[in-house]
């Protein structure tokens, strides 16, 4: 039977001989996507809260449907869409950009899948703003832009926050659509979602846990982080 230290060295060794290039890989997926959506996102809700309610519906419906489809339907769509043997693969890979079986082909992956969690935050925000302190900008000479970053974005800065967040979530734990277009390759197109299945499909429990782990500290890390930021805010405001 193994001593308490013995089992403390294991463990510590275990964890210095994995493999970190999922991590590494699904932070870099999961930003860069969250950096796409976050003004894809707002672009796409601050001109749908200004159409007319059917266009609205449309458009909702239109932009919303990757949040409500199974994430392997998702995949599936790009797949048809993105994939090798398809016109528009064929066209990008002339060019030497192939989303399939690459690690960028995630970025597309999460942003597709998490998108709407961005937009739909953001329009809600964008509708609750109050329209007399735009046209009091106007009044004053203020530009639409200028209206837009100084004035509207920070009135809405709490929804904007919550989908930035929410967008960064998903896309760091997204499997689905990621599996179906990238695939699992190691050192290549892993990710921390793809690397659990892997290691859960080969028996290999403790490996699929210490990677549960890592996701389930990055989740909290985050988190935190957020909500220390809003309650800095708070303070800012009343003060």
């Amino acid at each position: 039977m193994l001593r308490p230290k013995c089992l403390k060295r294991l463990a510590l060794q275990q964890w210095r001989n994995m493999d970190w290039y999922p991590l590494w890989n699904s932070l870099r997926i999961a930003a860069i996507s969250c950096v796409l959506v976050f003004f894809c996102g707002i672009f796409c809700a601050y001109y749908a809260a200004r159409l007319p309610r059917v266009l609205k519906g449309i458009l909702d419906v239109v932009l919303t449907l990757p949040m409500v489809l199974p994430p392997t339907v998702c995949g599936y769509f790009l797949l048809l869409i993105f994939g090798v043997k398809r016109p528009l693969g064929q066209f990008l890979t002339q060019y030497g950009i192939q989303f399939v079986m690459t690690w960028y082909g995630g970025i597309l992956a999460a942003a597709f899948v998490s998108f709407p969690l961005m937009y739909r935050t953001a329009r809600g925000a964008f509708e609750a703003f109050d329209p007399n302190l735009a046209y009091a900008g106007k009044t004053l000479g203020l530009s639409n832009t200028y209206i837009f970053w100084r004035i509207r974005m920070p009135a809405c800065r709490q929804g904007i926050l919550a989908g930035t967040v929410l967008t960064f979530a998903r896309a760091l734990g997204e499997y689905g659509a990621t599996s179906m277009l990238i695939g699992y390759t190691p050192r290549k197109t892993a990710t921390i979602s793809t690397t659990v299945y892997q290691l859960w499909r080969t028996n290999d429990s403790a490996g699929a846990w210490r990677w549960v782990l890592v996701n389930l500290a990055i989740s909290t890390v985050v988190l935190l982080a957020v909500n220390l930021l809003e309650s800095k805010q708070k303070k800012a405001v009343k003060a």
